[in-house]
């Protein structure tokens, strides 16, 4: 399915003041907005997309657009809520988990691929191969891991950088090895290299339910 794309004006002399954008099979994500133009979005995504189940937004304009898909306020609920957060100064951890930092590398795809799996499951994405992301991602020099004895631990990639910024996603240590500072260890690396690579901003969301993670990027700078 392709990408959708869509903008929103009071009429057709104003200036765009709304826009949304949508990467099937993910949720559309509406950028902030009118109430009003929320509303009017829906009749134009039902029209493509009748079984839509969820958007991602600002609380304002996804409640909104929720109201009036559902046809009543209160007919939806909030499933998770995240924060952007910009790195300000990059704070490694002090002292450093046992280990390394280093490139992924093509003979990592297949436990990389299960990863991405794992963590799109735990973030509540849809299910799907991440077979060929997993490799743009170590073709192009964007996916980091920290490396104990010659065994990945944890990982962490980055988006491509485009004016100026780059976002990390996803972040993943295995349930078995967390609590040992190795996510913090490979964000901190894959956020020097994008700072290295010429990015003026760093970001990178947080769901807001997991003090643990929220706590752990703040320190990072």
């Amino acid at each position: 399915m392709p990408a959708r794309f869509g903008y929103w004006r009071e009429n057709e002399t104003a200036p765009v003041c709304a826009g949304f954008v949508q990467t099937p099979p993910l949720r559309p994500l509406l950028g902030p907005m009118p109430d009003r133009a929320a509303r009017e979005l829906v009749p134009v995504l039902r029209a493509v997309q009748p079984s839509l189940d969820s958007v991602q937004g600002e609380n304002a304009c996804a409640e909104a657009f929720a109201a009036e898909w559902t046809g009543r306020p209160g007919g939806w609920r909030v499933s998770h809520q995240v924060r952007l957060f910009r790195l300000s100064e990059l704070t490694p951890p002090d002292p450093a988990p046992v280990g390394r930092a280093r490139l992924a590398a093509d003979a990592d795809l297949p436990l990389l691929a299960e990863w991405t799996s794992a963590f799109a499951a735990d973030t509540g994405q849809p299910g799907a191969d991440h077979t060929q992301a997993t490799a743009e991602r170590i073709a192009t020099g964007r996916m980091w891991l920290w490396d104990v004895a010659g065994a990945p631990v944890a990982m962490a990639s980055v988006s491509p950088i485009i004016a100026g910024q780059a976002r990390v996603a996803p972040v993943y240590t295995p349930p078995r090895l967390r609590g040992r500072g190795y996510a913090g260890a490979v964000t901190a690396a894959v956020s020097r290299a994008t700072l290295d690579a010429g990015a003026e901003q760093v970001l990178l969301y947080t769901d807001l339910a997991n003090p643990t993670s929220n706590a752990l990027y703040q320190r990072l700078g």
